[in-house]
């Protein structure tokens, strides 16, 4: 069976430190797959604060939706470990972008995890995809 593979942008523009909690360990005594996107989401909804956006409905009057999702597994994690997630940015193009994740142990620097998440700008009044806005790809190429 082929795997998916997710390759790691030249350069990551964003990194924040999230830790597991008790609820993101599975039947397994692991971090669970939900959990794991749901640590990205938080780390996504940083990047666009430090980006100066309060929202993810509200970036230069368009909102987001995620499009795909993509996740690989490279070591387990646990209740405690500090994850240090850094998000890149690839396959730019006119309504939207992908968002590259890599998950690493703050406290053994092992590679847990990488995500690829794909993005798209959508106008929520008129319920339909959007141009990603100048101003936003601006922001990500300082």
């Amino acid at each position: 069976m082929a795997r998916i593979q997710i390759e790691l942008p030249p350069r990551f523009i964003f990194d924040t430190a999230l830790e597991v909690r008790i609820g993101d360990i599975n039947y397994a005594g692991h971090l669970g797959n939900d959990a794991l996107l749901k640590l990205a989401q938080e780390a996504r909804l940083r990047l666009f604060k430090q980006l100066g956006y309060a929202s993810e409905l509200a970036v230069e009057g368009a909102g987001i939706v995620i499009a795909d999702v993509a996740a690989c597994y490279r070591a387990e994690a646990f209740h405690g470990d500090r994850l240090r997630f850094r998000i890149g940015v690839a396959d730019i193009g006119r309504h939207g972008l992908d968002l590259i994740y890599q998950a690493v142990d703050d406290n053994t620097g092992k590679e847990v995890a990488r995500l690829k998440t794909g993005i798209v700008f959508f106008d929520y009044q008129a319920r339909k995809v959007a141009p990603m806005p100048e101003a936003f790809s601006g922001k990500l190429s300082q």
